[in-house]
Formats: C-alpha cells, structure tokens, sequence
C-alpha cells in the first residue's frame, strides 16, 4: 500500500512557493519539506484542512492511494 503526497503538483498548479504555503499554512519549511517528498508518517487533520483552504483544493486532490 502507498499513499502518495501530491503536494508539489498543486503549488505548480496554484502557482504557489514552499515558502509562500509555509508562511500561510503556519508550518515550518522543514515539516511542509517532509510532507512534499512524501516522508511523512502521518499527517493532522487540522494541517491537511489548512494546506487544502490555502491552496483552494480537497484532501483528495493532495493525497492518492496507489495498491503495489
């Protein structure tokens, strides 16, 4: 099972930097780092709802699943 992290297709889409996602979502560089690589273990709710409301988008769009 992989879930992968979309992350870095809609800030292309949105146009948007890590800085930029970093300093309107209230999440160090470093964290959205992890998350955008796909490192992440887990992620919070309360952080996938901010990075979705900043970037316009649904949890969906930024997280797929992908059977191996």
């Amino acid at each position: 099972m992989a879930i992968i992290v979309n992350l870095d297709v809609m800030m292309a889409k949105r146009k948007m930097s890590l800085n930029e996602l970093s300093d309107k979502v209230g999440l160090t560089l470093a964290n959205l780092s992890i998350l955008k690589t796909g490192k992440a273990k887990a992620i919070r709710f309360s952080t996938l709802e901010a990075i979705c409301k900043v970037l316009d988008c649904q949890p969906g769009d930024i997280l797929e699943y992908r059977a191996e």
